[in-house]
């Protein structure tokens, strides 16, 4: 429990200094690589699947390239529905998914990092957003009520979770009965080699906590999701890759895309 709580005050501190513009900490995604130099963030966001207009229609500090796919683009989200935002960092899926549910739908990004959730509410109180709130708290134990949200989402946050199967059964919780999970993460396809299970910036950055598709399915199926889809995303190995060049890391993880119903 003890070095449970040092790695997640690690991935804290990591994404806290992403959110002060401060990426030394090494994040494995988009927006910076394992050696902490800086990445173009509209280019990663354009690879991951999102478009320009994407990236236009949110505010500029949302977007960190932290993501490895596009949940918006797979939830088909509907006028008046209410959607949590996993690990929302500086809100930009958020912003997006705003945009989709209108004036009579709500957003909620929930985020572990004090940093992140502050610059979330300063970019929707700058640009106007009236239906979205963030709140501060662990997707493992979210702040939100039982069978309240029609739609869940994330984008590449899950796999840094250190009890991901509590993530499914707190997600299935929340979610009204029919509603739906659509996300996209970093999952293992193969053993990780010790030497990345146990780097820091690997495990601060989406690779060495990713767990197997088929252990993803199981804990999913045991929360009591239905019409559970893996799918590995067409350029998955190629994201995964882009983050860390030297390494084959694609050779055992991939971004994939994750559905299910309640």
């Amino acid at each position: 429990m003890k070095d449970k709580e040092k790695m997640r005050n690690r991935i804290r501190k990591n994404y806290s200094d992403v959110a002060q513009k401060d990426s030394s900490g090494g994040c494995c995604s988009g927006g910076c690589s394992c050696d902490g130099s800086s990445v173009d963030v509209y280019g990663s966001s354009l690879k991951i699947g999102y478009t320009l207009e994407d990236v236009l229609n949110a505010p500029i500090d949302s977007n960190m390239g932290l993501g490895c796919g596009n949940p918006i683009a797979l939830a088909n989200l509907k006028e008046g529905e209410v959607v949590l935002d996993l690990g929302s960092g500086g809100g930009f899926d958020s912003f997006l998914a705003s945009k989709k549910v209108g004036d009579n739908g709500l957003v909620i990004g929930v985020d572990m990092t004090p940093e992140m959730v502050s610059l979330a509410r300063k970019n929707a109180e700058e640009d106007g957003y009236r239906n979205i709130e963030f709140r501060l708290g662990e997707i493992e134990h979210l702040p939100v009520a039982d069978e309240s949200v029609d739609v869940i989402i994330s984008n590449c946050v899950i796999n840094l979770s250190l009890d991901k199967e509590q993530v499914f059964k707190d997600a299935y919780r929340v979610l009204k009965v029919g509603g739906r999970l659509s996300i996209s993460d970093v999952v293992a396809t193969a053993e990780l080699p010790i030497e990345i299970k146990e780097d820091l910036s690997m495990m601060t950055g989406c690779i060495a906590g990713a767990e197997f598709v088929d252990n993803i399915q199981k804990m999913m199926e045991d929360a009591g999701f239905k019409d559970i889809r893996l799918t590995p995303k067409d350029n998955g190995r190629e994201i995964v890759k882009s983050w860390v060049p030297d390494r084959n890391i694609e050779d055992y993880v991939s971004s994939y895309i994750i559905e299910a119903t309640k």
